[in-house]
């Protein structure tokens, strides 16, 4: 563990200039935020965050986190567990330069190269990349006495206290995540799965509704214990097999979970933000009270911002935008 902590300490000092002023990954130092009045020192209540963090995807990693701590009551009683690859060492130096008080810990994904023999290649590039497997491994990477965790991608923002979401109920289950019942779970999956007569009786017995997997309680002891990282694993053997999907992560864990989870008001997950996973083309926000804005699908906010052609709804991901130069999104 030692050995450990002077390694990434080694790899911050040598990458801080990475995040310095016209570096091309800049951000500003965020305010410190602290615990309100209602808060106590002594709480021994933690809320466990995990994120991944890439490069590709840092700006929208630091935009998620000052969107979790602003509207946090008690930010302090935030742990976030980042999951990196050990090769990106500059990433680390950002989130320790712009969030000098944040309480996180890093852990490096090991899996990369078995992760990468199982994808498939799936319709967008990005959803090929081995952390956006990274959630899969969560239990089995997270210390034993992390026994439940949020874990959210990062391109969205929480304009809530995270305290809500992380106080609701699993009911016994090992996941819990808004359900979409409405949604046409058919169009996820290949003619070749539902033609095939054993592999279309994967759902038998259960109710299969949609839920988007960038936002997910996880009860990590039942998962552990149930062997769900094999099981979804199982599921991508037999895409690589006979392609029965044409998504990254999302349609493993359908198969595995779809009807099998504790579902949650919507309001924690208006995805979809960032149009559909081909064209990205602007989308509205659903009717509804909102407490999580989530850019999924091709579109990303800091994109369009920088390309002067923003959707309305990137707006609302801007004043959390720390990145150094993007100043000039907001003024325009």
């Amino acid at each position: 563990m030692a050995a450990t902590t002077t390694l990434l300490l080694l790899l911050l000092l040598q990458s801080a200039a990475a995040c310095s002023p016209g570096s091309p990954l800049s951000f500003r130092e965020a305010p410190a935020f602290r615990n309100g009045q209602t808060c106590t020192t002594t709480s021994s209540t933690t809320i466990h965050v995990a994120m991944t963090l890439d490069s590709n995807y840092l700006r929208g990693t630091m935009a998620a986190v000052f969107s979790i701590l602003q509207h946090s009551t008690c930010p302090e009683d935030v742990t976030f567990h980042f999951v990196w690859a050990r090769d990106d060492a500059d990433v680390l130096a950002c989130i320790n330069s712009t969030f000098p008080y944040l309480r996180f810990q890093l852990y490096g994904f090991d899996r990369i190269g078995r992760v990468r023999s199982l994808i498939s290649k799936s319709v967008r590039q990005a959803l090929d990349q081995p952390l956006n497997y990274a959630r899969i491994y969560l239990p089995d990477i997270l210390p034993p006495d992390v026994t439940r965790v949020i874990y959210l991608d990062s391109d969205l923002v929480v304009v809530d206290d995270i305290a809500e979401l992380w106080e609701v109920g699993l009911r016994g289950k090992v996941v819990a995540a808004p359900e979409y019942c409405h949604a046409n779970l058919t169009n996820y999956f290949t003619p070749a799965f539902w033609s095939d007569p054993e592999l279309s009786r994967a759902f038998e017995g259960r109710r299969p509704c949609y839920f988007n997997t960038g936002v997910l309680v996880m009860d990590v002891e039942k998962w552990r214990a149930g062997g769900y990282s094999k099981k979804v694993e199982g599921w991508m053997v037999v895409q690589k097999q006979k392609r029965i999907y044409q998504l990254g992560s999302l349609p493993p864990f359908l198969l595995v979970l779809a009807g099998n989870i504790e579902p949650i008001d919507h309001r924690w997950n208006q995805h979809g933000l960032g149009g559909d996973n081909l064209e990205g083309k602007c989308r509205g926000l659903h009717p509804g009270p909102v407490s999580l804005l989530h850019w999924s699908g091709k579109g990303k906010p800091w994109l369009r911002l920088d390309s002067k052609k923003p959707c309305t709804v990137d707006h609302l991901w801007a004043p959390y935008d720390l990145y150094g130069s993007s100043r000039h999104s907001l003024e325009e």
